[in-house]
């Protein structure tokens, strides 16, 4: 096939590993690999390849699909961080969606989390990272939870950049040159170093410690900044990066804002918020014509049985009451 056809380039160390044709096909080896997930696949061709390097406790891959599929996918064990580099991917977890483009960086799917994605002749390359590895990195103190991302986006453009530099100097760096790729000890630092990368990359809970400036900037006013911003844009995709971004601080310091002010996360803000405008457009449905399922899932509830339950601890009453009112 052509250069630029979405296909990925295969030298140094990532050698091809496989090639696989028909949906079938394709479902087995990627439920063998990732976790258990079902492909509902177009019209058209229907082929993956995949290629892999091993950078010590890290995976890398590049995975090319000349196929469009939609996928449903059962929770991963390790983080898949990856760039899009040709068509359009778009994951769904814990109620989000996550539209991604050529160039884009991004988190697939947080560990333990079904998720479901749809995928339309899209390449990548990822680095799969263990838990215990990010864990490793972030000095995780014993006993303490682990890594979680707190968005499946980077936290601005030049940290996605900075991501992908660290990946191409690992990639091209280190595994395309055979002697660097013997070194056991430079592979281990390197990937320890594409941990620190993801870290620093993405928004997560690895600083646990607020700093000097956090607590300087966590504020009432940082608080009505970033409660201000949730209520004009309730139905939009929000993360705790958008609410630093529209605070003008630091997410450390806009969580202890509202741990200080307001007396829960922002993240519990939030989807009171949305509990509220869920409980008005049930008030005002027509039950023949709108469900509870349908008015949860487009204010970001998922999960029936956890949006009744919600709903109940806030309004005393289940929310079918409140759609036959």
């Amino acid at each position: 096939m052509p250069p630029g056809d979405g296909w990925p380039q295969l030298p140094g160390l990532l050698r091809p590993t496989l090639e696989v044709t028909g949906v079938d096909a394709v479902q087995t080896q990627l439920s063998r690999r990732y976790s258990s997930m079902r492909l509902t696949a177009r019209d058209g061709p229907q082929v993956m390849r995949l290629a892999e390097a091993r950078l010590g406790p890290v995976r890398l891959e590049r995975l090319a699909f000349r196929m469009d599929f939609d996928a449903e996918g059962a929770p991963l064990d390790a983080f898949h961080v990856g760039v899009l580099t040709a068509g359009a991917a778009r994951f769904r977890t814990a109620g989000r969606d996550h539209r991604h483009v050529p160039g884009d960086v991004f988190l697939a799917a947080p560990p333990g989390q079904p998720y479901t994605a749809a995928v339309r002749r899209a390449a990548a390359e990822f680095a799969v990272l263990s838990p215990a590895l990010l864990r490793e990195v972030a000095e995780a103190a014993p006993g303490r939870a682990p890594v979680r991302f707190l968005d499946c986006r980077p936290l601005s453009r030049n940290a996605a950049a900075a991501w992908r530099r660290t990946f191409a100097y690992v990639r091209y760096g280190v595994l395309a040159i055979p002697d660097l790729a013997a070194n056991r000890l430079l592979v281990a630092n390197a990937a320890r170093l594409l941990a620190a990368a993801t870290l620093a990359a993405f928004p997560t809970t690895a600083s646990t410690d607020p700093t000097v400036e956090d607590r300087r900037d966590a504020t009432l006013r940082t608080a009505h900044r970033a409660i201000a911003f949730i209520d004009e844009h309730p139905d939009l995709e929000i993360s705790i990066a958008d609410l630093a971004a529209a605070a003008r601080v630091s997410i450390r310091a806009v969580q202890l804002a509202f741990r200080r002010h307001v007396g829960t996360t922002p993240t519990a803000y939030l989807r009171r918020v949305r509990l509220h405008e869920a409980h008005r457009e049930l008030r005002a449905a027509d039950p023949r014509t709108t469900t509870v399922s349908a008015v949860a899932a487009r204010w970001g509830f998922a999960s029936h049985s956890r949006f009744t339950r919600l709903y109940r601890s806030e309004f005393g009453i289940p929310p079918s009451h409140t759609l036959r009112a």
